[in-house]
């Protein structure tokens, strides 16, 4: 039973006794050091098979699990997801602890939450009501009850998708839908086991009977609701052993948090502590990609970072691809798959891993362009998404209908044609807070906003009928088999699994880490989320960016902050330097080099692009100049109508304002403000500065010979999906 097993793993089968904590890195075959435990235990006699109950947080973790058991002949044991160890409990006690059949457990809680909603006179469209039901699903598991949910997401930091107050009246009308029904949710499943285990000590008594040995696998994403189960299921018995990784702390917004496996030697003075760091998954230059990743890390988390050592035989380093776009990203991803395929690398032992689902469209082209079949994990397929496919009714309907389309009226291009149907589906100038099915939504109609602009470059006579035709030939292209193919992923849908080759992708600040992640606590999580990541790859690795969002963009972002001390050639920013490898760069112009941005009030770095274009923090003072910024308005609308341009083409709201708080005197102060580049200061400069100085300026009188045609891509064009939106006028 022991053969096979290294010293730590053996050292985490014999420990039968007590407390024992496992802190298993990425890789480390934690797995198989729990199931040979419980094997060992059982075989030696130790466990009676039917005394051990292991839990996991995933059907397919605690399927693989009892496979693994069944091998070693350790039948008996049961291995379950916490849910379904509880449902069997509730179902088994109900009738003696309440009385009666359980109550019928809700398939799914959206209709109800959407009835609540109506009954509050709050509207919500299908993406809202997905988010605020995950709201309700976190405030449960983190025993947050209705009336004290605002005060519970202060306190987090969380960024709720409606106002909390709003939210906080439809959780508390939806439990009272619940109790007036006699339904129960999957929440009150692991909430009524408990309120039953803790009045009646007569049942918890009969379950610890039958349980006394207890394994928790993934224990750094166990919620307060299932900690306190466990510790229900446990007593005063001390029987447990726990396995977990702080550094693959990922699910935060679900509940989880690494604090219970963090505090575990404080409940259990006197646990065994085995780590397991011997990575057998991927090579030594992989893994030490992964290490300096989380040298630089900060917070609790980070202080029990495991070094992780490789038992693998070197392999190629990784590799560091500059892009000058993202279609050139996309397609220079897809040439290396290609390469990979042809030297004999199996298709579904490739990955693509992206940040959030709207960035698959374009790798999904990609690699239909390439004859490379793929297949998406964790989504739909972006043209098969619910919101894609209502966007495309919606033009076809609008490009059928031309110049009877009242919606269409004031739109002067195709990409403003496209923004004012798109209007009407959900899309807005601005993103929604946070993340979630709305933000999802959100960003896949803003990459058909994108595309549309870009097809508008490539074809500037193409009319509305015409971009519909492409987007058609696009998902037809896209339909091809799902057989053996490339994985496409999130990195969050990426936990748990493996391949020989990975391709990390749109590795650009502002899309990892998030732009909506502001606490240290948020950032720190998203640099766990790539170190996630990095490690699912076994001997190839890429890491890629792009300069631009489109081609012919002002290459403005920057490559991730996390990958700085370890792409060669970046500053080290606290970390070891990266080996080997090299940035190589795709076609486009090299990157123009910038200096941090800081706060002009609390000289705080600022990361957020429209924090950026006005030189401070959204929550500093401000000292703007309202009438300056109204008349700088006014003359942007003129110059705006005469280039035939969106206004935000001449200058962004942010930039304005920017301008209308720093009143710069002459051409050097109004060329430091970000937003105004050389092309624009020989522009608008003379304009601006009169306007600044308080002269009138007759920008119907004035002409320009060096004036480009609308059709050429502006300086200015926004760089990132929130810095493309921000920089849309308001209507």
């Amino acid at each position: 039973m022991l053969e096979g097993l290294d010293p730590e793993q053996r050292e985490v089968a014999t420990a039968l006794h007590g407390p024992v904590c496992v802190l298993a890195g990425a890789g480390t075959g934690k797995t198989r050091a729990i199931t040979h435990r419980i094997a060992y235990g059982v075989r030696a006699g130790m466990y009676p098979p039917a005394s051990v109950l292991a839990v996991t947080f995933t059907n397919r973790a605690a399927g693989e699990m009892r496979g693994r058991l069944r091998q070693l002949g350790a039948n008996g044991v049961q291995a379950r997801t916490f849910h379904s160890a509880a449902l069997r409990q509730l179902q088994f006690f109900w009738p003696k602890a309440v009385g009666g059949d359980l109550p019928r457990l809700l398939e799914r809680k959206v209709q109800l939450v959407a009835e609540a909603a109506a009954r509050c006179r709050i509207r919500l469209d299908r993406n809202e009501l997905r988010d605020v039901t995950a709201e309700i699903e976190w405030a449960k598991v983190t025993q947050t009850v209705p009336e004290d949910y605002p005060a519970a997401v202060a306190k987090s930091a969380r960024e709720a998708p409606r106002d909390a107050a709003e939210i906080s009246r439809i959780y508390g009308l939806y439990e009272q839908l619940k109790r007036e029904r006699a339904v129960i949710d999957f929440e009150d499943v692991l909430l009524l086991t408990v309120g039953i285990l803790e009045e009646r000590p007569d049942i918890a008594d009969t379950v610890r009977r039958q349980y006394q040995h207890f394994v928790v696998d993934e224990y750094q994403d166990v919620s307060p609701l299932q900690q306190r189960l466990l510790e229900l299921w446990l007593g005063d018995r001390d029987s447990i052993c726990v396995v977990g990784d702080a550094s693959q702390t990922i699910y935060s917004f679900t509940g989880a948090t690494p604090d219970h496996l963090l505090n575990f030697r404080v409940r259990h003075p006197h646990a065994t502590v085995v780590k397991l760091v011997r990575d057998y998954r991927s090579t030594p230059q992989v893994v030490h990609l992964a290490n300096g990743l989380l040298a630089q890390a900060r917070g609790r988390a980070a202080e029990h970072r495991l070094e992780l050592v490789s038992q693998r035989e070197a392999g190629p380093e990784p590799v560091y691809t500059e892009y000058a776009d993202e279609p050139a990203e996309a397609e220079g991803v897809a040439r290396r798959i290609r390469e990979l395929i042809d030297a004999g690398v199996p298709a579904s032992e490739v990955a693509v891993l992206y940040r959030v689902n709207a960035q698959s469209e374009v790798y999904e082209q990609a690699l239909a362009d390439a004859g490379v079949p793929y297949q998406l994990r964790g989504a739909e397929r972006f043209f098969e998404r619910p919101e894609v496919r209502e966007a495309g009714l919606a033009l076809r309907g609008a490009a059928r209908a031309g110049g009877n389309d009242t919606l269409l009226a004031d739109a002067v291009d195709l990409p403003s044609q496209v923004r004012a149907v798109l209007g009407g589906t959900g899309w807005t100038p601005e993103p929604p807070a946070g993340s979630g099915a709305v933000r999802d939504r959100w960003e896949s109609l803003a990459a058909l906003v994108r595309l549309a602009e870009e097809f508008a470059r490539a074809r500037p006579q193409a009319t509305l009928a015409d971009f519909v035709a492409e987007l058609d030939e696009r998902a037809n292209a896209q339909h091809a088999p799902t057989v053996e193919g490339v994985t496409l992923a999130s990195l969050h849908a990426a936990k748990g699994l493996e391949w020989d080759a990975v391709f990390l992708v749109g590795l650009t600040d502002g899309t990892v880490p998030i732009t909506y992640a502001r606490t240290d606590e948020q950032i720190e999580e998203e640099r766990r989320l790539l170190y996630v990541g990095v490690t699912r790859a076994r001997r190839h690795l890429s890491l890629s960016w792009a300069l631009s969002r489109s081609p012919g963009g002002r290459g403005g972002r920057r490559p991730s902050r996390f990958l700085q001390g370890l792409r060669p050639g970046s500053p080290t920013g606290g970390g070891r330097p990266g080996a080997g490898g090299g940035v190589e760069r795709g076609a486009g112009r090299s990157r123009r080099r910038r200096g941090p941005v800081r706060c002009r009030v609390c000289g705080r770095t600022l990361t957020d692009p429209g924090e950026m274009k006005l030189m401070r923090c959204e929550d500093c003072p401000s000292d703007l100049d309202e009438e300056l910024y109204e008349r700088l308005r006014e003359w942007r609308a003129v110059r705006a109508r005469e280039l035939g341009q969106p206004a935000y083409c001449v200058f962004t709201d942010k930039t304005l304002m920017a301008i209308a708080e720093t009143l710069p005197d002459n051409e050097a102060e109004l060329a430091r403000i970000p937003g105004v580049g050389g092309r624009k200061l020989q522009r608008f400069g003379a304009d601006v500065l009169a306007l600044c100085a308080g002269e009138e300026v007759d920008a119907n009188a004035r002409t320009d010979a060096g004036e480009q045609s609308h059709e050429q891509v502006d300086e200015e064009a926004p760089e990132t999906v929130t810095e493309a939106v921000t920089n849309l006028p308001e209507k």
